[in-house]
């Protein structure tokens, strides 16, 4: 059983900068093909996803944070990261990480439900 736990939310300004991280454990030694990805979900509004990344490497963006936002992996720490750049007061939200032990077709890789393991959030705000 996989477990993630995120850090690294807190209060901003507008235009400031934030790095999320996400710890993983719990056999994440055996798996060698997986999708990692971030997710926020806003009050009101439904978990939407926002950059993902396979064990291939390869990275997906959602439009609205590309450029602004890059998720990177740390294998030997199985530890996720995102790093968020010029922050928007409509960034503000709780983000959450997730995780799938198989490499996603790329049109889901954004999408919640192939996900099964999942952490508990970090509430990032800008203001």
């Amino acid at each position: 059983h996989v477990q993630l736990v995120e850090s690294g939310g807190g209060s901003v300004q507008a235009g400031g900068s934030l790095k999320l991280s996400c710890t993983a454990s719990g056999y994440t030694h055996v798996y060698t093909k997986y999708t990692l990805a971030w997710f926020r979900q806003a009050p009101g509004h439904e978990r939407e996803g926002l950059a993902s990344v396979t064990s291939a490497g390869v990275t997906t963006y959602a439009e609205r944070v590309q450029g602004r936002f890059f998720i990177s992996l740390d294998n030997d720490k199985s530890t996720l990261f995102l790093q968020m750049n010029n922050l928007k007061p409509e960034d503000t939200a709780m983000y959450y990480c997730a995780a799938s032990i198989i490499v996603l077709q790329p049109a889901s890789r954004l999408r919640q439900r192939p996900y099964n393991h999942w952490g508990q959030g970090t509430q990032v705000t800008v203001s």
